[in-house]
């Protein structure tokens, strides 16, 4: 089952949503602020990523600017940055999808065709 962690006053999210919606693609929606993605689905999206922390990171998002993370990322380690994340779930990209061997963090229309379809 695919898990779509979201927030319902994300625009992008919204959209992924209704795309996914659309294409009768069967999914589970989990509040992303209450209920953030785990370490382990982090460390998975983290491999896919190609170990690239910062495309985990909502970088735009007020919390990131107020935690001063922009200057503080480069220092951490992985396993530091992780459990930021696993902790604080407006830190991560949304809309974040993970199940059946796919990670999607943000949404790009193409990159979801690409990979659900």
């Amino acid at each position: 089952m695919i898990s779509v962690y979201a927030y319902k006053g994300c625009d992008s999210c919204r959209k992924a949503l209704k795309w996914l919606g659309a294409h009768a693609i069967p999914h589970e929606v989990k509040a992303i602020r209450e209920t953030p993605p785990t370490r382990s689905e982090l460390q998975e999206a983290l491999v896919a990523c190609g170990g690239d922390l910062r495309r985990l990171f909502n970088t735009s998002g007020v919390d990131y600017r107020e935690m001063g993370l922009k200057d503080q990322l480069s220092g951490m380690s992985d396993s530091e940055a992780l459990a930021l994340l696993a902790t604080h779930g407006n830190l991560v990209k949304r809309p974040f999808l993970i199940g059946g061997g796919r990670v999607l963090v943000g949404f790009k229309e193409d990159e979801w065709h690409g990979a659900l379809l």
